[in-house]
């Protein structure tokens, strides 16, 4: 029995993991077997690059973000494809598409890291959860200090990379994410119960 993979993007600030919540919450309730799951992990690498984000240090953009796709090395081995063997449904906060949009930002190799991530299990379902930079900027500022990446130019460039390259995946769905969290949460179930 093989599982189910989505997968819920976002900027900074969009809302993601109060809707993943909102979905686990509700797909259990529906006798669903659910794992939440998001990256950078908390693992090795992960905890690196999240030292990064909050240090603000400035590494090689193409270096910083194959940081990202050795945490999904072991993510993936670990966690996602034991879940996906065990016909879990995996709702996972970030994965490949992530790597690209906020590498776009310092200008990383994107033909290199698309190479990188192409051994990776493709989800089937993708949600951008789409806000406008500004607004994410607000919701930052409201819970302290901001990370590498969280200044409104920068998610403004990752935005713009979101939308153009998340049309290369199959499944990727956009959502407004400038609206309450029942109307947002409302398209993201109709989303997932249409992918069942």
């Amino acid at each position: 029995m093989s599982g189910r993979f989505i997968v819920i993007e976002g900027l900074d600030g969009s809302g993601k993991s109060t809707q993943i919540r909102h979905l686990a919450e509700f797909l259990r309730a529906e006798g669903k077997q659910v794992i939440e799951t998001f990256e950078p992990t908390n693992e090795g690498i992960g905890k690196e690059i999240r030292i990064i984000l909050k240090e603000r240090r400035m590494i090689d953009p193409t270096e910083f973000q194959m940081l990202y796709v050795k945490d999904r090395e072991e993510h993936v081995r670990e966690v996602i494809k034991p879940a996906l063997t065990q016909g879990k449904i995996i709702l996972c906060d970030r994965y490949m598409v992530s790597t690209l949009a906020f590498g776009s930002i310092g200008g990383a190799n994107l033909a290199k890291l698309r190479d990188a991530n192409k051994e990776f299990p493709v989800p089937e379902l993708t949600i951008f959860i789409d806000v406008a930079p500004e607004e994410c900027m607000k919701r930052i500022g409201k819970r302290g200090e901001a990370e590498l990446f969280e200044k409104e130019e920068k998610l403004k460039i990752a935005r713009e990379t979101y939308l153009r390259v998340g049309k290369e995946y199959p499944g990727f769905e956009v959502v407004d994410g400038n609206r309450g969290v029942e109307e947002i949460f409302e398209d993201l179930k109709k989303l997932v119960l249409d992918f069942h």
